[in-house]
C-alpha cells in the first residue's frame, strides 16, 4: 500500500471537506453511502480517523481490519465498490484513505439507495435522477429507448410525410427515402420496434404523456378559457402557439413607410422558442403535465423536469454553459425540422428579443419537480437622466400632442402615466392632451385599460 505524506495529509486537512473528500472517525454505514455517493459524481476519498473539523483522531487497524471493510462495501454496494486503500502514519496515530474512481457503470446503491455527492454532502438521488444517470451510462437519452406499449401501427404515416416534406425546405440534400427507412436512420426505429421518441414525435391517436394544460386566466383561480393537446410534439408547437396568439392583444404603428406594423403585448419569436423549450427538454418520465397560464400582466410555462445534469439557472441566463439535451432524439428531429436553430443558443434568444421590445426580461427558475418561465409585458424601466442645470422651457400644447403621438407610434401600449415620464411633464397634463387626442379622433384605445393598446389615426 502507499504512504501518502505527512505534508499532503495536513494540505487536504487544510482544504476541508468537499465535493471529492469527505472526513470519518470511523468506518460505519455513512462511510460506505459517501463511497458509494463519490462512485456516482466524479469520484473522491473517505479519509478515516479524522472528525468534521479536521482534527486528527487515529483509528486502529488490526491484521484483519482493512479486509473486514473492504468486504462490507462490497456486499453493501450494487454494483460491488472495491476501493483502493491506503494506510498512512502521522504523529503516531494511523489514518486509513479509501478512495474510489467514478464508476462506469452508474448509478451504485447502498442497501438498495442511490447517492450522489454534491458539494460537500451526500444526497439521496431521485427516481429520474437515478433514471438519468443510468441513461448518461450508455450515452442515450429515454427517447431512444424501445416503446413498450406501442408499436409502428401508432404512428401516422402522414405526419412523417410532414416531417420530411419540411426538412427538406431546409436541407442541402434532400430525403428521397420511404417513411420506414427514414424511421431507421434516424434510429426511431430499432429491431423493428419503435423507440419511446418515435412515438412521441408521430403519434397517430392522443397520449396522455405529452399532455399540455394551457388556461387564460382573469385571476389566480378564474379561468376564461382553456385546452387540453395531447398529441405529437411537431404539432403541440403551433397549437400551443396558437391557443396563446388567440389570448394575447396586438397593435399597428407605422414606421414611415407605407406599410402600417403589426406589434404583438409580447415577442412573438421568443415565445414560440420558450414553447419548443417546453417540449423539447420535458422530463416525460416525470409525473404531471406541462402548465401554461396567460394572466392579463405575465404569462407563466411550467414544464416537468428540472434543468438537466448540472446546469444551473445562472449559467442558463448568462449563456456561459454547454447545452445538455434531456432527449436526444427528439432534439434531432426538431432540429432537422428547422425548429432548433443552435444547440444551448435559445436562452441567449429570448432574452435579446425581450430586450429589444423594451421589457422585462424573463424570470428561469429551477420550481418544485421542474422548471419554470415568467414573462411579463411590463415594459423596461427608462433611467433616470441627470437633471440640467440650465431651465428648461415649457413645451407648447402642439409639441405636447406630437410627441406623445410620436411615443404611442413607437410603442402602442405605453400608459398615459408612463407617457408623462418618458415627457417629464405632470400625469394631469398628458392625460388632458390624451383626451383631447381622442376627441380629436388622432388616437383611440383598442381593448380594456390593462390589457389593450392605443391606435394612432
Amino acid at each position: 500500500m502507499n504512504q501518502p505524506s505527512k505534508n499532503k495529509l495536513l494540505d487536504i486537512i487544510l482544504t476541508g471537506e468537499n465535493q471529492f473528500q469527505e472526513f470519518k472517525t470511523s468506518f460505519s454505514k455513512e462511510a460506505i453511502e459517501t463511497i458509494t455517493a463519490f462512485a456516482n459524481s466524479t469520484g473522491g476519498s473517505v479519509y478515516i480517523g479524522i472528525d468534521d473539523s479536521g482534527r486528527i483522531k487515529g483509528i486502529d487497524v488490526g491484521k484483519e481490519t482493512l479486509q473486514i471493510w473492504q468486504n462490507q462495501i462490497k456486499l453493501n454496494t450494487q454494483p460491488s465498490l472495491f476501493p483502493d486503500i491506503d494506510v498512512m502514519d502521522i504523529d503516531d496515530k494511523k489514518i486509513v484513505c479509501l478512495t474510489i474512481q467514478e464508476h462506469p457503470i452508474k448509478p451504485v446503491s447502498c442497501k438498495g439507495k442511490y447517492y450522489q455527492r454534491k458539494k460537500n454532502a451526500n444526497h439521496q438521488m431521485t427516481i429520474t435522477e437515478i433514471s438519468d444517470c443510468h441513461l448518461k451510462t450508455f450515452n442515450t437519452s429515454w427517447d431512444f429507448y424501445p416503446a413498450t406499449t406501442h408499436t409502428i401501427e401508432d404512428l401516422s404515416l402522414k405526419k412523417i410525410n410532414k416531417f420530411i416534406a419540411r426538412a427538406n425546405t431546409i436541407r442541402p440534400f434532400p430525403i428521397n427515402d420511404d417513411p420506414l427507412t427514414v424511421l431507421k436512420k434516424f434510429e426511431l426505429l430499432m429491431q423493428d420496434r419503435i423507440t419511446n421518441g418515435s412515438h412521441l414525435l408521430f403519434m397517430a391517436e392522443e397520449s396522455a404523456i405529452s399532455t399540455i394544460e394551457a388556461g387564460r386566466f382573469s385571476s389566480d383561480t378564474i379561468i376564461k378559457d382553456s385546452i387540453t393537446i395531447r398529441t405529437d410534439l411537431l404539432s403541440e408547437v403551433d397549437l400551443v402557439f396558437n391557443f396563446i396568439k388567440k389570448h394575447i392583444s396586438r397593435g399597428y404603428y407605422f414606421d414611415g413607410t407605407a406599410q402600417r406594423k403589426e406589434r404583438w403585448e409580447y415577442p412573438m419569436e421568443a415565445i414560440r422558442e420558450i414553447i419548443i423549450n417546453m417540449i423539447v427538454h420535458r422530463d416525460y418520465m416525470a409525473s404531471g403535465d406541462s402548465i401554461i397560464k396567460i394572466f392579463d400582466e405575465t404569462m407563466e410555462f411550467f414544464n416537468p423536469g428540472r434543468l438537466a445534469g448540472r446546469l444551473t439557472v445562472e449559467q442558463l441566463t448568462s449563456g456561459n454553459y454547454i447545452s445538455a439535451v434531456r432527449n436526444k432524439q427528439i432534439a434531432l428531429i426538431f432540429k432537422e425540422a428547422g425548429l432548433i436553430e443552435k444547440y444551448g443558443s435559445g436562452i441567449k434568444r429570448v432574452l435579446q428579443a425581450f430586450d429589444e421590445y423594451q421589457l422585462k426580461p424573463p424570470v428561469f427558475e429551477n420550481f418544485q419537480h421542474g422548471f419554470r418561465v415568467t414573462v411579463c409585458r411590463t415594459p423596461q424601466k427608462t433611467p433616470q437622466k441627470t437633471p440640467q442645470k440650465t431651465p428648461q422651457k415649457t413645451p407648447q400644447k402642439n409639441d405636447v400632442k406630437a410627441k406623445i403621438l410620436v411615443l404611442l407610434l413607437e410603442n402602442p401600449y405605453l400608459s398615459q402615466k408612463d407617457t408623462a415620464e418618458k415627457l417629464g411633464i405632470s400625469f394631469d397634463t398628458v392625460k388632458e392632451h390624451f383626451s383631447k387626442l381622442k376627441k380629436e379622433n388622432r388616437i383611440k384605445r383598442i381593448g380594456g385599460r390593462k390589457t389593450g393598446y392605443w391606435d394612432v389615426l
